[in-house]
């Protein structure tokens, strides 16, 4: 009876100590899986834009890489380039803006981060 005991207690602490190690590899994964998205995204924006010489509007937001947009300016050679807009890894929608605050000539895209606010010093992306 003690062997088993002392056996479910060395687990405990094996498995107390992988989970600890873990966490922080849940965050680098979370901000590599962040980056994976944005450059999926941004490719998919910049086809956009070389059918139709703009990318989309903030008005239209991404929801123009899925959705034929009906809002001005109408794209002129639209097809669907995305089955849907991913969330960032903590359940928002990715931030984009065309023309871009940080990218005038361009548009931003990012995510909010962990803390789900717009500005912070956690925001991923450009």
């Amino acid at each position: 009876m003690f062997e088993i005991m002392l056996v479910l207690g060395i687990i405990a602490v094996l498995v107390g100590s992988a989970i600890y190690l873990l966490v922080g590899n849940i965050d680098v994964a979370r901000e590599a899986r962040v980056e994976a998205d944005i450059q999926s995204i941004s490719t998919q924006i910049r086809v956009y834009e070389m059918q139709n010489l703009r990318p989309p509007t903030t008005e239209q937001g991404l929801a123009a890489l899925v959705k034929r947009p009906s809002t001005e300016p109408a794209p002129r050679r639209w097809r669907q380039l995305l089955e849907q807009i991913p969330l960032d890894p903590w359940g928002e929608p990715y931030v984009y803006y065309s023309p871009g605050k940080k990218n005038p000539q361009g548009f931003d895209l990012f995510s909010k981060g962990p803390d789900r606010q717009e500005g912070g010093d956690d925001d991923i992306g450009n």
